[in-house]
């Protein structure tokens, strides 16, 4: 075991070190602004420096090639130290911030989950907010990814890196020759559709500031807001509808906006069954939940009920957790099926969390397939999505991954239920949690936070964002003997 350790050491130090460059955003927003908490991140940057550095130097005698089952132990080691060594910041600025909720608000940032512990967020200095927000973007599409383009610098190869945290069910599949450039190219896509983001949000009536968080926020679908109301602090259509088209951009899968791209064609998104369904799924229950609570009366006509269920429902079936109104008080099938949707729309290989549509197309045609082996029990009918067959080993992994899913989802509940947190806010706070969605209901809903919850609640919660992230496997493969048998 301790053979195993000491080259991941290395690689995360490495990985640490890389990561004190992201405080160079900070430090520039508190030198525009002039909120005086430039010295503090200059000091966190140090700390993290120093802390990747030792990391590195205890590991480089013992420096080998990593292993496929490597990648998992670095990636988990990776997000829980990038996450610890985030808090610095905002617990030198901000009076009376404890390490757990501090850790609680860097996680939620780097899993792009959105949840917060903090109030006044309009008050908080510029740089802390840009700094929660800059978390938020690069869990986007991992930071890990982004530090796989770079392990060659290391002399490591990033390819189990890839394995252990890239979304997806076909994590073997390359845009790319090399999983380094892949890493670029993704990058590159991220990038640019986050600039024009940027943009489009100014344009729309924003500051500059709000612009680039809103748009950091709504591209990694990490739903922090530099608002308590969140969105409905501009109370904008213009910049609602903004913000519902690239978050379903970020919904769906990143190698079909390059591949769009590549080919100067939108006919790669009619040919992507996932990104067919993510469309068709969100329009159609926008319309049904916007009829509904016209019906109900919550709204005086159609479009006003169209106007805020398409927003609110876009984002938290996105996973991003934006929020316009307080969809708490709404009929209650309205905010269930949104976070129903949280379970399943995403597309693999975007930002957003949970099962993801992928698993979800393979889950429903195997059970179709079933139905049909009752009927016709000699039947060969090869599991298929679209054009596309899916080896039986994919059908049986993604049984496996909804079996975790469910089992996590119901543990951590009951931990909440236990604690003396009641049933509603425990349930919807975990099905938030491990999707990466942000707000719950109840104590935990869009107009309140998590900032009720106790210490014990919270690193409940803490692990579901974690657990969610790194899409289950990852984090429970550690707890088998297998992994650890030599």
């Amino acid at each position: 075991m301790t053979s195993r350790i000491w080259p991941i050491l290395q690689v995360l130090g490495g990985l640490l070190m890389f990561f004190s460059l992201t405080y160079l955003m900070p430090i520039v927003a508190s030198l525009v602004y002039g909120d005086g908490t430039w010295i503090d991140f200059v000091l966190a940057m140090a700390m993290a420096f120093a802390f990747g550095a030792i990391l590195h130097l205890l590991g480089r005698s013992k420096k080998r090639e990593l292993q496929p089952r490597d990648g998992f132990i670095l990636v988990t080691l990776a997000w829980i130290l990038m996450a610890g060594i985030a808090t610095v910041p905002p617990m030198l600025v901000i009076d009376d911030l404890s390490f757990t909720d501090a850790f609680f608000e860097t996680m939620s940032g780097l899993t792009t989950t959105g949840a917060t512990m903090l109030t006044g967020l309009e008050n908080l200095p510029p740089a802390i907010n840009v700094w929660r927000h800059e978390l938020n973007w690069l869990g986007g599409m991992g930071i890990i990814v982004l530090a796989v383009a770079i392990l060659p610098l290391l002399g490591v190869g990033g390819m189990q890196l890839y394995k252990a945290e890239a979304t997806g069910v076909n994590k073997d599949s390359k845009l790319t020759a090399r999983i380094a450039d892949t890493a670029k190219v993704l990058w590159l896509v991220y990038f640019f559709v986050t600039l024009a983001c940027i943009f489009a949000l100014k344009l729309a009536g924003m500051n500059w500031l709000d612009a680039i968080c809103h748009a950091f926020a709504a591209m990694s679908l990490g739903g922090f807001s530099t608002y308590d109301s969140s969105v409905g602090q501009f109370d904008s259509p213009l910049i609602e509808a903004v913000l519902i088209v690239f978050m379903t951009i970020a919904a769906i899968n990143f190698a079909s906006h390059f591949l769009a791209w590549h080919k100067r064609s939108l006919a790669v998104y009619w040919q992507d069954t996932e990104a067919k369904a993510v469309v068709g799924l969100l329009v159609s229950s926008t319309l049904v939940c916007a009829l509904y609570i016209m019906a109900s009366g919550v709204y005086p006509d159609f479009l006003t009920s169209l106007r805020h269920v398409s927003f609110n429902l876009v984002s938290i079936a996105t996973d991003c957790g934006f929020a316009s109104q307080d969809y708490d008080k709404w009929p209650i099938f309205v905010p269930l099926w949104m976070l129903f949707l949280s379970c399943i729309t995403v597309s693999a290989g975007s930002t957003g969390g949970g099962i993801k549509m992928i698993r979800t197309l393979i889950l429903a045609q195997q059970g179709l397939l079933e139905l049909k082996r009752l009927v016709h029990p000699r039947i060969i009918a090869p599991l298929r999505i679209g054009e596309k067959g899916i080896p039986a080993s994919i059908g049986g992994a993604v049984l496996g991954f909804i079996f975790l899913y469910i089992l996590a989802v119901g543990e951590l509940t009951f931990l909440l239920v236990a604690s003396g947190l009641d049933f509603t806010s425990s349930i919807t706070a975990i099905v938030a949690c491990i999707n990466n969605a942000g707000p719950g209901l109840n104590v935990v809903g869009p107009a309140q936070n998590y900032q009720s919850l106790n210490d014990f609640q919270t690193w409940v919660c803490t692990a579901a964002m974690l657990i969610g992230r790194l899409e289950v496997m990852t984090i429970f493969v550690l707890f088998t003997p297998t992994f650890w048998r030599s």
